[in-house]
């Protein structure tokens, strides 16, 4: 009895402490948003947001120009995209950008541009290079981003607006297939999300590196998939994917809408599902439905031998030049979708968020 009344007491300070510490770390969140409110010296245009909400909370503010370290490119951006993972703006998941207010007050990740200006220890670039990457705050006129980290020369084959559509996108597709799914030639895989961002450079990537690869997408966007190298297409709304006859050697799976069960009835005995994205793509009203899914399939094919397994894509200099090369060669093209103006970010953020975006969506910066 000595020894229940000892957990059962423990038990009870582990959760106040949570809770105290819950409440504290609320109340003491905070960010840096003060400092917009001063008058920049040179200033520029910059997506900002300080509270979390509807996609009317990013604005678009004056901030000073930043100016490059001595690792550093100070980039002219032209075009920029938005992809789900943005969407830390609507404060779905707080424990991680902050529990009252955002951490992180800049908006946007994937740019193109031009390099204005360099540090003194920059050797790989220089001043009137074209560029494309990943940078936080990359919906501005201005970023500056690291030499060594994942900015590389834009290929001329294509546009700073499909430049810009690549970074978040190609590379979690990258990574993926190639990293967590170990792709190999000749193998059957199965695109489930074929038509949007990720997808449509899952398509290409997957046929890039030798694979069959079958789509699924809604009827209207098929023949885009087809033109970008899909085998073959099935149209979700007529027809569902795990009820077929087909088996597969990898299930890329972009959505997170189909069981355990129901995918694994669908893979070879030694297939592979990887789960591209927690919870599917970005946040979304069924997240934490299809996160709990998504865990307990991962859980469950510990067991098995079928596996499946999630990932989040992390930025390298290394898979930057990857995709350049790819894009160099004519094997995958970026899909836009629609383009915004610069002073429609949330509109560009709601169209993006309706789940029915095929290819990408970008925001013209500058010309």
């Amino acid at each position: 009895m000595k020894i229940k009344r000892v957990i059962k007491w423990g038990f009870l300070l582990i959760v106040v402490a949570l809770g105290a510490w819950s409440f504290i770390a609320y109340w003491m969140s905070t960010n840096d948003c003060e400092k917009y409110s001063r008058v920049p010296t040179t200033p520029i245009k910059a997506i900002v947001y300080c509270e979390y909400g509807p996609p009317e909370v990013l604005q678009l503010r004056d901030i000073e120009k930043p100016t490059p370290k001595e690792n550093e490119l100070l980039v002219k951006v032209h075009a920029a995209s938005v992809n789900p993972v943005d969407t830390t703006y609507s404060g779905g998941v707080r424990i991680a950008t902050g529990l009252r207010k955002p951490e992180v007050t800049r908006f946007g990740t994937d740019y193109a541009g031009t390099v204005e200006a360099v540090g003194e220890k920059v050797t790989q670039f220089k001043p009137g290079d074209e560029v494309f990457g990943g940078k936080t705050g990359a919906l501005a006129e201005y970023v500056c981003v690291r030499e060594d980290r994942s900015v590389v020369l834009k290929p001329a084959n294509v546009s700073f607006a499909e430049a810009a559509a690549v970074p978040v996108a190609a590379i979690t597709a990258l990574q993926g297939l190639r990293d967590k799914g170990k792709i190999q030639a000749g193998q059957k895989v199965l695109v489930n999300g074929a038509s949007g961002g990720v997808g449509t450079f899952a398509v290409q990537i997957a046929k890039a590196l030798g694979a069959d690869v079958t789509a699924v997408c809604s009827g209207k966007n098929a023949e885009m998939v087809r033109l970008i190298g899909a085998d073959r297409v099935i149209d979700y709304t007529k027809e569902d994917f795990t009820a077929g006859g087909e088996h597969y050697d990898m299930i890329f799976d972009i959505v997170g809408n189909h069981s355990f069960g129901e995918r694994r009835r669908i893979l070879n005995p030694n297939g592979i599902c990887v789960m591209a994205g927690v919870g599917g793509a970005g946040w979304h009203d069924e997240f934490f439905g299809r996160l709990f899914g998504e865990l307990k399939a991962y859980i469950a094919s510990r067991f098995v031998k079928q596996k499946f397994v999630a990932y989040i894509a992390e930025f390298n200099k290394a898979d930057m030049t990857v995709l350049r090369d790819l894009i160099q060669a004519g094997k995958i093209k970026p899909v836009i979708d629609r383009t915004f103006p610069f002073t429609q970010v949330p509109e560009a953020v709601r169209y993006l968020e309706t789940g029915h975006a095929h290819g990408k969506v970008v925001v013209t910066v500058s010309e």
